[in-house]
């Protein structure tokens, strides 16, 4: 259930997530801890999603590709808290929701959403398409059950973002249901 007070406190659109449809999310209730991210800090995953990434992973890295994790789980708390600061630092809300999903909206609330990083490229960039590891996931994270649904005019209006896999399955971009 979406918060309309906490939309309008954001200054996040009341018709947010309707046009262009975008499925809503439920903070994952089990995950387990998979390891620190690029800063030290500890990331926690759906059990299943975690399996899938310590493989691709461990795969990635016998092809000569290291693959870095940035972020997995991601609470409706913690999305609110990162608008929270990207707004104090004088971001303005339509450039947010451009790179971020509205509380509530975030994959990363299901616990199977990951990005990723490579060392030689900035995190969180489309710089990351020009790498090694983004050609290999490319080519192989299907393999172990991610996609990447944020491709270039993805159906959702979200920017491009190559760093972004999920094990999510969308059944029909219109419909915009997810099957788990």
């Amino acid at each position: 259930m979406i918060d309309k007070e906490l939309f309008a406190d954001l200054g996040i659109p009341a018709d947010y997530g309707r046009d262009p449809r975008r499925p809503t999310y439920t903070d994952a209730a089990d995950l387990e801890e998979v390891e620190p991210n690029i800063v030290g800090k500890p990331q926690r995953l759906a059990p299943s999603t975690a399996q899938s990434w310590r493989q691709m992973k461990q795969t990635a890295a016998l092809a000569g590709v290291e693959l870095l994790l940035v972020s997995g789980f991601r609470s409706i708390r913690q999305q609110t808290d990162l608008f929270r600061q990207k707004l104090a630092a004088g971001r303005e809300i339509e450039a947010i929701l451009r790179v971020n999903a509205a509380p509530g909206f975030s994959e990363h609330h299901t616990g199977r959403a990951i990005d990723i990083a490579t060392p030689g490229t900035r995190p969180l960039t489309a710089e990351f398409e020009t790498s090694k590891a983004f050609v290999w996931l490319t080519a192989n994270a299907a393999t172990f059950g991610f996609t990447m649904p944020y491709g270039r005019d993805n159906a959702f209006g979200f920017e491009f973002e190559p760093w972004h896999w999920s094990q999510l399955k969308l059944r029909s971009k219109r419909s915009a249901s997810i099957q788990v």
